[in-house]
């Protein structure tokens, strides 16, 4: 009967070593996973900040190029 008690328990280590095992890859992934979600989060960031700032740029560069508007033609009709 004193062999049960140690099966068990020799079982019950061994269970835990594996269980442990499988631990440390599953938090080193998920780390991982953490880390390059950041980067993507990051990276889009930086990316909608230029491109905010060359549709800026662009809408002023329009704004001073734009030649002035000749009157239309219905108005010249009218004057005449």
């Amino acid at each position: 009967m004193n062999k049960f008690p140690t099966r068990i328990s020799a079982a019950r280590r061994n269970a835990e070593t594996l269980l442990s095992r499988g631990k440390k890859p599953e938090s080193t992934f998920k780390v991982e996973q953490e880390r390059e979600h950041d980067a993507m989060v990051e990276k889009t960031a930086r990316l909608r900040a230029l491109r905010l700032a060359k549709e800026e740029a662009d809408r002023e560069a329009a704004a001073a190029a734009a030649p002035a508007r000749p009157k239309s033609r219905t108005a010249k009709r009218k004057e005449s």
